[in-house]
């Protein structure tokens, strides 16, 4: 396949749709756009991504593999050899991705939480097509960050999270993972015309039925903020009515703020996105 084809392709052209089992089959990579060579027919993959291939799926020279480059591009390669920490790939052609990504640009700020319960939401949000993830501190939240390490490894973490669970839900596109922020500042932070800001609630709220009945038109972006199991302080609350957030409270039984989380994403998927 000649450069220009490829570009052509890589530059948003019609590609090929491949078949329902194809979709649910492909040994997928990742790969940024960086780690392209510059004819862009070859691809060398991280040591990370390589040691998978060769010593957990045992990949030989002349496998079929898929590559997403985590901006929503996917191809279908062949494995032509391994270096001592790479392998590198020939690039055949650009397919559609395994799955579409949402419609829906959604943003979910999480209070921070304990242990592995945050890693869950961090997974369960990229299964459900959540476009950024941003853990927030707040005056109840389970955890606090001691210092700007601590808040680089715990992001390092939830984007290695986040990864393997793209490569597992079929998409193309990487979730954003943002260090740990003040709820202050995300609160007062600017929003876009076009985006909904909903902080979710036990209370003082109105009901998401509700919200969205009233609405005009439907919204692109979608910013959820999600307290912790401690709840909102009131004075958290009037901040978020100040700086003009949507407050919701869900019906029905008490949830933990993981659950939370995860039920909000796929509410909201469900009203404006790809949730069918």
């Amino acid at each position: 396949m000649s450069k220009k084809t490829f570009t052509q392709r890589r530059k948003g052209a019609k590609t090929p749709v491949r078949s329902a089992k194809d979709m649910t089959t492909r040994r997928r990579f990742y790969a940024p756009p960086a780690t392209f060579a510059l004819d862009e027919q070859t691809i060398k993959l991280s040591s990370d991504e390589t040691k998978h291939a060769r010593n957990v799926l045992r990949l030989q020279n002349g496998d079929e593999v898929y590559v997403f480059d985590g901006e929503g591009h996917e191809y279908r390669c062949r494995l032509a050899a391994y270096d001592r920490d790479a392998a590198r790939l020939d690039l055949i052609e650009q397919v559609e991705p395994a799955r579409a990504e949402s419609s829906l640009n959604l943003t979910l700020a999480v209070a921070l939480l304990k242990g592995e319960k945050f890693d869950l939401v961090v997974q369960k949000a990229t299964e459900l097509g959540a476009w950024r993830v941003v853990p927030v501190v707040t005056e109840r939240a389970d955890v606090r960050i001691r210092d700007a390490n601590e808040a680089k490894r715990k992001t390092e973490r939830w984007q290695r999270i986040a990864l393997e669970a793209t490569k597992q839900c079929g998409r193309a596109r990487l979730m954003e993972i943002e260090a740990p922020g003040a709820f202050e500042s995300l609160i007062k932070a600017p929003g876009s015309d076009r985006e909904l800001r909903l902080m979710f609630a036990e209370r003082d709220g109105t009901s998401l039925t509700g919200l969205v009945a009233g609405l005009a038109s439907r919204p692109e972006q979608v910013f959820a903020l999600v307290g912790s199991e401690g709840g909102w302080t009131d004075d958290e609350i009037s901040q978020a009515r100040d700086f003009h957030w949507n407050l919701v409270t869900l019906g029905g039984r008490t949830l933990r703020a993981e659950t939370a989380a995860i039920a909000i994403a796929a509410l909201l998927q469900h009203a404006f996105g790809d949730l069918v």
